[in-house]
């Protein structure tokens, strides 16, 4: 069960740099002028590989934290609020593949200045995370 561990928070580690880098990107896209067309390009080129680097490795570390749940057991209110936010940053991943999926066909209607707040959110789902896996409050 030590290595499930060790690979689940390698894998939630990758994870999460996709989550913080690929919102950024999105910043950078909202804020490209009209007439530049081969920067959106590249920041879009760099966002769909991204997305596909970082998909398998969200999956991969949500099925070896299934793993870890079902060799550990599922108690402590801990573990619900846990599992609580990791299904919101599943949320946030598939919503961000829909961000780019609109960047891409140039239907975003939001601003960078929005995008800066979006990409703070999981930056506080993994402090409330860690908090509650190294504390276990309650």
């Amino acid at each position: 069960m030590l290595v499930i561990k060790a690979l689940h928070i390698s894998l939630v580690v990758a994870w999460f740099a996709g989550l913080f880098y690929l919102p950024r990107i999105f910043v950078n896209l909202a804020m490209v002028p009209a007439d530049s067309v081969a920067e959106r390009e590249r920041l879009l080129l760099m966002a769909n590989k991204l997305f596909r680097f970082m998909t398998p490795l969200g999956i991969l570390a949500v099925l070896l934290g299934l793993w870890l749940w079902l060799g550990y057991g599922f108690s402590g209110g801990w573990l619900h609020a846990k599992t609580t936010l990791v299904a919101l940053l599943v949320a946030y991943h598939w919503h961000c593949g829909r961000v780019l999926k609109a960047f891409q066909t140039g239907g975003n209607l939001r601003s960078h200045v929005w995008f800066r707040f979006y990409n703070e959110m999981p930056v506080l789902v993994l402090f409330a995370v860690v908090f509650l896996v190294v504390l276990k409050p309650f």
